[in-house]
């Protein structure tokens, strides 16, 4: 799937947060759409990677953020944020979830 498949809810909680943040969590969040066939499977996934991130050293960072490490406290509220945000997409039914298709 790609992520202009996921409910406005779901992309403004996590790819628009990311994003807040720096580009380059929205592109680790943006590539996990491609390895899952429904919003479902995506918003589980996301949660397993704000998990593995969560537990990064700074050098391991630098492998996910290319020109600079955003500041840890930083970091982790908004990973903090986005999975509050999934949880609460995660209450609303599928079809009361609002799509651009």
């Amino acid at each position: 799937m790609d992520t202009d498949e996921l409910s406005n809810e779901a992309y403004d909680g996590v790819i628009v947060e990311a994003e807040k943040l720096h580009h380059d969590l929205t592109l680790q969040f943006g590539v996990l759409a491609s390895t899952c066939n429904n919003e479902e499977e995506y918003l589980l996934k996301a949660k397993l990677l704000i998990e593995e991130i969560q537990k990064l050293d700074k050098s391991s960072l630098s492998e996910i953020f290319f020109d600079s490490i955003p500041d840890k406290k930083k970091l982790n509220f908004t990973l903090e944020k986005m999975l509050n945000n999934i949880l609460e997409v995660e209450t609303i039914p599928g079809n009361k979830r609002h799509y651009d298709f």
